[in-house]
């Protein structure tokens, strides 16, 4: 008799590294996130996001020249169809802006003739069709939902700056426009993520890319993935207080409930990201002459890590930064998407370049083989 073999099943693929890239790492020696070899917290200090969009799907950064090109191509691209701004006017009021966002997408898909040709020649233009058109569709849902009309975007603006005018009708500080091009810029890639790893495995069947990436959105929306930082936010206004904060946190653990915001698979001792984004949201509050959520963030991270020393990551600061900067609290995780579209689709080229269908095993649990028995002789 053969001998079994022993599976070994690895929930949530835990420690499994299932391909290779080149696209992002978490450097361990420095505890760093990198794109393409650079720290994240170098590319925020010099680098607007659509430089690292630029280098995200070109492997290095671009010159002077380059830029201007990319940006006048990205600029170009804005502007959505009078078919999808009809289409988006019937959209139900209530749905959450993620299933906006989501549906957006896939419309540009299915105006695009050579969506489904899926020729890697034409990957980069529409991973930048996503890029440029994202904005768009947020921003006038978010108006919409509002009983507001739309605004167009400009051309003149840079793709923050943009972003808010079509948002708010302006152009806010350079403090604010800052801190938001910073949280685009760090939630641009993370490596093999859910939504990234859904999007590789939709793009290894060869479909288009924008199908890989509307599954990437659908993805994201889950509180366990992106939807953790409009958490956050429900948590810092059920707190309330800096001082109730500590009390908050006891109640939650002995109620076993699970604190979004804390904690990560990939970083053992902190994410690399949350101090850039901590400097943003410190200044923000200043500027604003808000400070009450900053200090309830403070008092609820502390407490955490005395009591069960986990440490913050991204989406922690990431919540009441985009507070600050007047956005209601279901349209973050549409914001994420905006930056993560960039990291989905250099995935996507990538996954194209070596492709295999990416086509795991089970082990299966259920019942043995059996026969069918006619109707009367069923118990």
């Amino acid at each position: 008799m053969a001998e079994s073999l022993q599976v070994v099943v690895r929930k949530g693929l835990e420690g499994v590294i299932v391909d290779s890239t080149s696209v992002s790492k978490v450097m361990p020696d420095i505890n760093s996130l990198t794109y393409r070899g650079y720290t994240v917290q170098e590319l925020c200090e010099h680098c607007r996001f659509e430089e690292v969009a630029y280098l995200l799907w070109n492997k290095e950064l671009p010159s002077k020249a380059q830029l201007q090109e990319f940006e006048k191509s990205e600029r170009a691209l804005r502007a959505i169809s009078p078919e999808l701004a009809q289409a988006m006017r019937s959209f139900p009021k209530k749905a959450h802006p993620m299933d906006l966002i989501r549906t957006g997408i896939s419309f540009l898909g299915m105006e695009n003739p050579d969506s489904y040709d899926n020729d890697p020649k034409d990957h980069l233009n529409h991973a930048l069709n996503m890029f440029a058109k994202a904005p768009t569709i947020v921003a006038a849902g978010f108006r919409l939902r509002q009983g507001l009309e739309p605004i167009a975007p400009k051309a003149d603006l840079g793709y923050s700056e943009n972003f808010f005018h079509m948002c708010f009708g302006e152009v806010p500080s350079k403090d604010v426009i800052r801190a938001f091009d910073v949280s685009l810029i760090l939630y641009a890639e993370h490596g093999f993520n859910a939504s990234t790893f859904s999007a590789r495995v939709i793009a290894s069947t060869l479909t288009d890319m924008y199908g890989a990436v509307t599954g990437g959105i659908a993805a994201l929306k889950g509180p366990l993935h992106g939807g953790a930082n409009e958490q956050v936010m429900l948590v810092l206004k059920e707190i309330g207080e800096p001082s109730k904060a500590r009390a908050w946190l006891d109640k939650a653990l002995a109620e076993k409930r699970k604190i979004m915001g804390f904690g990560h698979r990939v970083y053992k001792s902190g994410d690399s990201r949350v101090p850039t984004m901590n400097q943003c949201l410190e200044k923000l509050s200043v500027a604003k002459g808000d400070m009450k959520w900053l200090q309830i963030a403070k008092e609820l991270e502390a407490a955490m890590l005395e009591k069960k020393n986990i440490h913050p990551n991204v989406d922690f600061p990431t919540g009441p930064a985009y507070y600050l900067m007047g956005f209601p609290i279901d349209l973050y995780t549409p914001l994420f998407v905006m930056s993560r579209i960039t990291g989905w689709t250099a995935h996507f080229i990538e996954q194209n370049l070596s492709n295999r269908i990416i086509r795991p095993l089970s082990e299966y649990t259920g019942e043995k083989v059996r026969q069918v028995l006619p109707i009367d002789r069923r118990a």
